[in-house]
C-alpha cells in the first residue's frame, strides 16, 4: 500500500521548527501539501533564491482599501498562485472576505481536492491589509 508521503512528498514544515531531538521538524502528506499552499501565499515573488517568480504577491494589496475590488483581485492572485505552483490539487474554490473581527484584515478560504486520493481538504489564512 502507498503511504501519503509516498503520493504527496516531504518538505520542511511551516512554520520552520526544531523538533525535541534539535532537527528541522517536517511534514509529510496531506500535511505537506497544506503546508506548501500556505507558503506559496506567504512568499513574495523576488522572495526566493533561484525561482524569483515563486509566490503570491498578496504584500501588494497591503494599504489597499477593504473594498469588493480589492477582495475580488486577492481572489484571482490567489487562485493563478496556486494553479502555477501546487500541482498536487485541484482548486476547488477561493473565498475572500473581511474579517469580522479586524476590518483591516481579510480571510481567504482555500477550498481543494488532492488529486491523488480525491480527498476533499479546506485551509485558511488571514492576511493584513492594513497595518
Amino acid at each position: 500500500m502507498v503511504s501519503s508521503a509516498d503520493l504527496y512528498g516531504r518538505g520542511i514544515g511551516f512554520p520552520p521548527r526544531v523538533g525535541p531531538n534539535g532537527q528541522m521538524q517536517w511534514s509529510a502528506g496531506e500535511l505537506n501539501v497544506r503546508e506548501s499552499i500556505c507558503i506559496i501565499l506567504r512568499t513574495r515573488p523576488g522572495e526566493r533564491l533561484m525561482r524569483p517568480d515563486f509566490g503570491c504577491g498578496l504584500d501588494r494589496y497591503l494599504f489597499e482599501p477593504n473594498s469588493v475590488s480589492t477582495l475580488r483581485l486577492i481572489q484571482e492572485e490567489v487562485k493563478t498562485a496556486l494553479a502555477r505552483w501546487e500541482p498536487r490539487i485541484t482548486l476547488e474554490d477561493v473565498v475572500v472576505a473581511t474579517n469580522p473581527e479586524d476590518p483591516r484584515a481579510v480571510d481567504i478560504t482555500i477550498v481543494y481536492t488532492l488529486i491523488a486520493t480525491r480527498q476533499r481538504e479546506r485551509v485558511g489564512i488571514s492576511v493584513a491589509l492594513q497595518t
